[in-house]
């Protein structure tokens, strides 16, 4: 057995509690659109109202045919249940290797502490290595203990590196 092989297996194992449902995990689709959406709303109720559909609709395409976005869906029987989208960035250093970012991680409220939010993850970055990406990064805004440490179970370190945030001019 290679040392992918073995790496999944352990993965995958740490992942999944025997009491969890099957989670289902695909890209999204243009008709998701509904249902993440108000996944979003989860993530950041007190978001600014989003621009009328027809123009939300159009985002939602063209995030949809960029191939190296990548919005991924964690669903139970039909129902979403939890997001991430993870961006791969052609990159000059490391070898000419990519790297990837992930963001807009979120699980339903009613769905948290079962895995399905570091299966998401795991996915996600599965698809990055396969593009042979060098890294994968993440920020939070969140700074509790809690949100902190799901980070870290799923195999991200907050100490390697330092992130800086410059937000838009309002």
């Amino acid at each position: 057995m290679s040392v992918v092989e073995t790496a999944e297996m352990v993965l995958a194992a740490s992942l999944f509690r025997p009491e969890m449902s099957p989670l289902s995990i695909r890209k999204l689709a243009e008709a998701d659109l509904a249902a993440l959406l108000a996944l979003y709303r989860e993530l950041h109720p007190g978001d600014a109202p989003l621009p009328e559909a027809a123009q939300v609709a159009d985002v939602w395409r063209t995030i949809l045919a960029d191939p190296r976005q990548h919005c991924l869906g964690g669903f139970l029987d039909e129902r979403l249940v939890c997001s991430c989208t993870l961006v791969i960035i052609p990159n000059l250093t490391r070898g000419g290797r990519p790297y990837a970012l992930i963001e807009n991680v979120v699980t339903t409220a009613a769905h948290r502490g079962r895995g399905y939010g570091r299966a998401i993850l795991a996915h996600a970055c599965n698809i990055a290595w396969q593009h042979d990406c060098y890294k994968v990064m993440l920020q939070t805004g969140r700074k509790d203990d809690a949100t902190l440490a799901f980070y870290e179970s799923a195999g991200f370190d907050r100490t390697t590196k330092q992130a800086f945030y410059a937000a838009a001019p309002t």
